[in-house]
Order: structure tokens, then C-alpha cells, then sequence
């Protein structure tokens, strides 16, 4: 039996161990259209390669995935966090955890990564092909014949991981053999903010903050950085991923609310009461009750047009007002994005109702299988999309 993977990147490889470790009498070779093989695995986490989440509920680990929610509950069942953390301390790989949950390999060197899956499918026999990228897929009497740049290579069954793609024209052969593709769009991205001064306090992050897009229902919350660009940090990259279309449609220009203490109206006005009443003699800008960095409370200070020398006894009910407005409701022009890291996250792929979610066979063409960004399933920052590969990967590689 000949099994073709067309990609070779993280699900790709996993893929193809898999389908060695169930078929070990099976030809497997990975198609890789590049010269280099797991690249984003090298990159991502810094470096450091951010494996997976230390999440082992497989009902709310799904829920850290904007697109392929309930697919991937199901998924869970067969390989999860448990399962991953499983196979790669078999190979001599040990995870660590970080106090936000992120999973590591205890080397911190993305390269210990890389190195186990090469290790692994070499022992495995897995072939890899670089510089051969697969341009067209044909069924002809259930075998499909491969079109590369030099050759046509036909084989029995074919697992596509090509990752998340810019442009739908990069999934035509896809849809060509009668998959539906929801259009790719960005996901996990940082919000551009040109000239606007808060820029100037790049660097500075809070660590619980709220941020809503306005005229939507769109928020999230979590720690927040300010950016030479604009804002990042999870609170935005989680709010850019559960928004990716709706923040497409509007051109990636829009207005955000920040809540910079997370804190509901009243009981922030009996905080802000307690501390005047404390501390009626002290400048406004030597000292406040709110876990916010000092320089970010000067500049919502001078942004609302305090003087710099005022006394919390100076305050009165108008300019309590400003200051609960500006703590809960601080407005910022979004025109733009980046491209948070390195990493390229695409909402979008193949329809995930086309998609057995027990063999990730497709319901279109039998033979074929899909895993990883190729469908439409992303996960926020946090090792999500990686998972996501391995249990995907995993399922397809048993061909069942």
C-alpha cells in the first residue's frame, strides 16, 4: 500500500509516523513543495517550540478552538494532551509546564522537536521528498496519480497536511475533486494603532485586562501588551481569532474598549472612594489602587486632562467620572494588523463537514484524509494548533 502526505510540516510528520506505526508494511512518503521539513515547528514559541497546553479536559481544552469546536471534542477522544505528552516522553522528549499552562520540551530548543520526528520517521522508514510540491490530484479507478513539477507518482491513499493557506487559489485542487472550502482569512494577529501615543509606551503589559470590539459581540480578557505597532498579547490575539471574520469584514478597521483593571463600574467607584478618603493629601500620580503599570497611570492620567501636580483630595464627582471612563472604557482606533511572530494562522480550509471526524477520511473522496490548518480548525496562541496536529495527524495515520 502506498501512502502519499502531502506536507511536511507538524501534522504531516505525525501523520506519517502514525500510519507507520499502524501499517509498518506500508510505502509512506511525505511531499514537501520546500526545501526544509517542520519549519514552523523550528520557529514557533521562539524558539522554544510550544508543543501543547497542559489542558486534560478534552470539553474544555475544544473550547480554545474558534473554529472546530465540537469536531474536535470528538477528536480528543482518540489523542489528547495526555496522549502527546505520552508519546514524546516514549521518545526520550520530557515536557515542562509554565505557570500559564504552555507546554515546553524541557531542552527549551525547538530543534529537540524537529529532531524527534526526523528521528522517528527515519526509523520508521518514512521516505521524504523536498522541492516536490504536489500541483494536481486525480482519482483514476480509486489509485490517484500525484502531478509534481517533474513527475506524476500515483499511489493507493493520500493524507493532506498542507497547513493553513493565504488565498483559496492554493486549495483549487482540492475543491476541484468536489471538497467545499471556507475562504481563508487571518487569524491571530496584533492590532495596528498608527499614531496613537499610547504606541509610546510600547513594552508595557497589563496583566488582566478586558477588550471589546465595538458594535459587535466580540471580547475576551487576559493579559495585554503594548506594541511599537499597537496591542498584542493573548487578550488581543484571542479576541483577533474568535473575531477573524467578522474583523475581515471590516477591513481591519475598527474601534476597541479596553477595560485596563477588569473590574465592573461599581465597584470600581468604591475603590477609587476608599483610596480618596485614604489618601486625600497624596498626588494623583504617586500613588493609585489599581494593578496597572505607573507609566500607563500617568498617561490615562494626562489623557483625560488632569493636572500633574492634583491631589486625590482635589477630585471631585466630574473628574472621578473621567477617571472610571477612562479605566473601563478607553477607546483606541484599530487600522491594520500584524502578523503576530512569525507564526501564520489562517482561519478557513476544507469543511469540516465534508470531514469524518473518526478517521479524518473525507466523505467526498474515499482515500483521502486531511489533517491539521488544511481544515477549517484554528486554535488561539498556547500550543492549540499544535495539539490540533498531533490528534488530527494521529487519527489520519490509522487510515481507519
Amino acid at each position: 500500500m502506498k501512502i502519499a502526505v502531502i506536507g511536511g510540516g507538524a501534522a504531516g510528520f505525525f501523520a506519517a509516523i502514525s500510519c507507520k506505526q499502524h501499517h509498518p508494511e506500508a510505502d509512506v512518503t511525505i511531499y514537501e513543495k520546500t526545501t526544509k521539513v517542520l519549519s514552523k515547528v523550528k520557529i514557533s514559541g521562539g524558539g522554544r517550540c510550544n508543543v501543547t497546553h497542559a489542558c486534560y479536559n478534552n470539553a474544555a481544552l475544544s473550547k480554545y478552538y474558534p473554529r472546530g469546536e465540537k469536531f474536535l471534542k470528538k477528536a480528543f477522544s482518540q489523542f489528547a494532551v495526555e496522549d502527546t505528552v505520552n508519546w514524546y516522553e516514549s521518545q526520550g522528549v520530557s515536557l515542562k509546564t509554565e505557570a500559564d499552562n504552555r507546554m515546553f520540551p524541557d531542552s527549551d530548543d525547538s530543534q529537540t522537536i524537529v529532531d524527534c520526528l526526523l528521528t522517528e520517521a527515519r526509523k520508521l522508514g518514512v521516505k521524504v521528498n523536498l522541492k516536490c510540491g504536489v500541483n494536481d490530484i486525480e482519482q483514476v479507478n480509486s489509485i490517484f496519480q500525484l502531478q509534481t513539477e517533474g513527475a506524476v507518482y500515483e499511489v493507493d491513499k493520500v493524507i493532506v497536511t498542507i497547513g493553513g493557506t493565504p488565498k483559496q487559489t492554493m486549495l483549487s485542487w482540492i475543491e476541484k475533486l468536489g471538497h467545499s472550502i471556507q475562504p481563508p482569512v487571518p487569524s491571530l494577529f496584533t492590532f495596528n494603532m498608527p499614531n496613537d501615543p499610547i504606541r509610546e509606551l510600547m513594552g508595557l503589559s497589563v496583566e488582566h485586562a478586558a477588550v471589546k470590539v465595538q458594535g459587535s459581540k466580540l471580547k475576551s480578557e487576559g493579559p495585554l501588551l503594548i506594541t511599537h505597532w499597537g496591542m498584542s498579547g493573548p487578550a488581543v490575539l484571542k479576541l483577533s481569532a474568535f473575531g477573524a471574520r467578522i474583523l475581515a469584514d471590516l477591513g481591519y478597521d475598527f474601534k476597541i474598549q479596553v477595560n485596563w483593571v477588569n473590574e465592573a463600574e461599581s465597584i470600581l467607584r468604591t475603590t477609587i472612594a476608599d483610596f480618596q478618603q485614604a489618601h486625600t493629601k497624596k498626588k494623583m500620580l504617586n500613588g493609585h489602587p489599581f494593578e496597572i503599570p505607573s507609566r500607563l497611570w500617568e498617561f490615562l492620567i494626562n489623557k483625560i486632562g488632569l493636572r500633574n501636580d492634583i491631589l486625590w483630595g482635589e477630585l471631585g464627582n466630574k473628574g472621578i467620572n473621567k477617571l472610571v471612563n477612562v479605566l473601563i472604557n478607553d477607546i483606541y482606533e484599530v487600522k491594520g494588523k500584524t502578523t503576530f511572530k512569525e507564526e501564520f494562522v489562517t482561519c478557513g480550509g476544507v469543511s469540516l463537514s465534508e470531514i469524518d471526524v473518526k478517521t479524518m477520511q473525507s466523505r467526498v473522496v474515499e482515500g483521502m484524509y486531511f489533517a491539521g490548518e488544511v481544515m477549517d480548525i484554528d486554535g488561539v496562541t498556547g500550543g492549540f494548533n499544535f495539539q490540533a496536529a498531533w490528534t488530527t495527524g494521529y487519527i489520519a495515520g490509522k487510515l481507519g
